[in-house]
């Protein structure tokens, strides 16, 4: 199973035929991401679904009273890049409002049950990230 930089660098190397099937059937996509202190480029394996048009991810950080890096990063910049397998292409990046939340917590949590236990782990409200092609 892949993790971090060496997940990273096998599903770039390979457009996605290493690391973008991860586990218990999830899909990967890599964000990449401006440090909003440092200016330097950051690339995150997340988990992520399709939904319409545009894509989602969860900056649970497994629970963590903090939000992702990834997440401050795009809340100070949220013009991002996306790799889905060998599609690269740039993106703006949003947090879900609170009337599409719901249901977009329900689309992650089918393919990953643990969000529903991080979010109980931590008193902030873990957001989902909606990510449209720019």
């Amino acid at each position: 199973m892949l993790f971090g930089k060496e997940h990273v660098e096998r599903y770039e190397a390979t457009d996605g035929e290493e690391g973008y099937h991860w586990q218990n059937g999830t899909t990967i996509l890599l964000l990449h991401t401006t440090g909003r202190k440092s200016g330097k480029e950051y690339t995150h394996p997340l988990i992520y679904r399709d939904y319409g048009d545009a894509y989602l991810i969860v900056a649970s950080k497994g629970g963590d009273p903090q939000a992702p890096d990834w997440y401050k990063n795009i809340e100070k910049d949220p013009d991002v890049s996306l790799q889905i397998k060998a599609d690269t292409f740039a993106a703006h990046a949003r947090t879900a409002t609170a009337d599409e939340r719901p249901a977009m917590w329900r689309h992650m949590a089918e393919v990953w049950p643990d969000y529903d236990e991080y979010q109980k782990k931590t008193d902030r409200e873990i957001p989902v990230v909606v990510l449209e092609r720019s």
